[in-house]
């Protein structure tokens, strides 16, 4: 199978291919290694690839390579690094839940991807591994936490790759690296069985794709609560690929123009975001600005946020430095790490609670706007992709509330959706003219509403076509 096959199809399209036996799962993974081999020099996307997976089980993507992240989720016999020196050679004992129904779903696992060292900044630029390059333009952050995940899927390494989302970590890699990325309502997607929630709740389980159909046709693959899960979320009414191919009834979207932090966007973001308003007016949806109430101060929202985020950090560190015999030190963890880790140690009981408690403003007070609205539609980033080293320039001088603050300024759209548990999604829309930039577009939806996001998302598909538009970095052009 040549390269420029391989890349041009999404993972429906490669398993459509395979079913039809036009081709063979075994050339379908040559094709992927080959485009790995010469281009992850390039980007830095992968730290591991894996070349001994057993034939895959006859599933809906049966044969289809993936990627998994180096976080989150496990794979048997698997290092599982979290991008961390203090987690460097930790091998996992089993698959979890996530990781079994991608198997049962026909994926084939072809290695691990790159993320910042515990998924705690939205750059991939860990000491441990080095900086992952964005497709789009090598000398630009491709993004995070999702990073490697993102750089891999946009460079056509793969048409599909796990990632995570705890406050941003799935659709701000999606917006800088022109891909669609949904983050699926809190519980839609089991955790287990080590966990049953990562970061309090703020955290899921997800996938980078470079269509919609593929986004919506895993899901379906993967939905669904497990044994021992905390919650359960009623199954939609027609399956999510479904929903992804039906024309959405007229939208009421409330568009929030600028963000809760006060900041400028980016003149491009700006633009783009006027031009999506008047391309959803077109298409039938009512459109109106709208300064959403989320219950509490902007600092009050970072604050609880910082507090679950360092909270289990340091607890996480606790269990790894106690598994490994290695010391909690500069040696072993980066410095923006260390200061979330004594932040968190610093925490009590009835401080943790009190992000709980205003974790619950918050989704009541934003349940409240969905009773009027259907979406929230706001830019996922304020700006365009920083150059390499810029994002984390300044981490040696920043305690861990300031890193929080950094973290959040650099991304103060997206974690709303976190702390409410509700789905968003970044979808690829628009294209910064002066330097090709990929600009995503988010979208919020009420709890469980993942359907209504993927209707939409489907007709902005079909309208705006931006499966066309290719980086530098492309198997295609191999």
């Amino acid at each position: 199978m040549h390269l420029s096959d391989y890349a041009v199809h999404d993972a429906t399209g490669l398993s459509q291919l395979i079913q039809a036996k036009q081709v063979s799962p075994s050339e379908v993974r040559a094709a992927a290694f080959h485009a790995i081999e010469a281009l992850n020099p390039q980007i830095n996307a992968l730290v591991e690839t894996w070349n001994n997976e057993p034939a895959p089980h006859a599933g809906v993507f049966s044969g289809v390579p993936v990627v998994i992240k180096d976080l989150g989720i496990t794979a048997k016999g698997r290092r599982n690094e979290l991008g961390s020196a203090l987690a460097l050679g930790c091998t996992a004992e089993g698959d979890s839940q996530l990781m079994s129904r991608l198997r049962f779903a026909g994926l084939v696992p072809l290695g691990r991807t790159t993320t910042p060292e515990f998924a705690a900044s939205t750059t991939t630029e860990s000491r441990l591994y080095g900086p992952t390059r964005n497709p789009w333009n090598v000398e630009r952050s491709a993004g995070g936490s999702s990073g490697g995940s993102a750089a891999a899927v946009a460079a056509g390494m793969v048409p599909i790759a796990h990632a995570t989302d705890g406050g941003g970590s799935i659709r701000v890699p999606a917006s800088l690296c022109g891909l669609f990325g949904l983050k699926p309502s809190r519980g839609r997607v089991p955790m287990g069985p080590d966990v049953d929630e990562v970061w309090s709740g703020l955290a899921v389980h997800g996938v980078l794709t470079r269509s919609v159909r593929d986004s919506a046709a895993l899901l379906d693959a993967v939905h669904g609560s497990a044994v021992g899960d905390p919650f359960h979320i009623a199954s939609p009414p027609t399956s999510f690929l479904e929903q992804s191919r039906l024309e959405p009834h007229a939208l009421r979207i409330g568009v929030h123009t600028r963000p809760l932090n006060g900041q400028a966007l980016h003149p491009a973001v700006q633009i783009a975001l006027e031009q999506t308003m008047r391309h959803l007016e077109a298409l039938g949806h009512q459109v109106e600005e709208v300064e959403p109430d989320i219950g509490v101060s902007w600092e009050a929202f970072v604050e609880l946020n910082g507090r679950f985020w360092s909270s289990n950090t340091a607890a996480w560190i606790d269990a790894i430095a106690a598994a490994t015999g290695r010391s909690i030190d500069a040696e072993h963890l980066e410095p923006a790490t260390l200061a979330l880790y004594r932040y968190g140690k610093t925490l009590s009981a009835t401080e943790l609670l009190g992000a709980l408690h205003e974790r619950n403003i918050v989704a009541r007070t934003l349940g409240g706007f969905f009773e009027d609205y259907d979406l929230l539609l706001s830019p996922t980033l304020p700006g365009l992709a920083p150059m390499i080293g810029q994002y984390n320039a300044q981490q040696a001088h920043l305690d861990g509330r300031g890193w929080m603050n950094h973290v959040f300024n650099q991304s103060p759209f997206t974690a709303l959706a976190n702390v409410t548990g509700a789905p968003a999604m970044s979808v690829p829309l628009s294209q910064d003219p002066q330097t090709g930039l990929p600009i995503g577009m988010q979208f919020m939806g009420k709890f469980g509403a993942e359907g209504v996001l993927l209707g939409l998302a489907g007709q902005l598909e079909r309208e705006c076509a931006w499966a066309g538009r290719r980086p530098g970095v492309w198997a295609g052009k191999l």
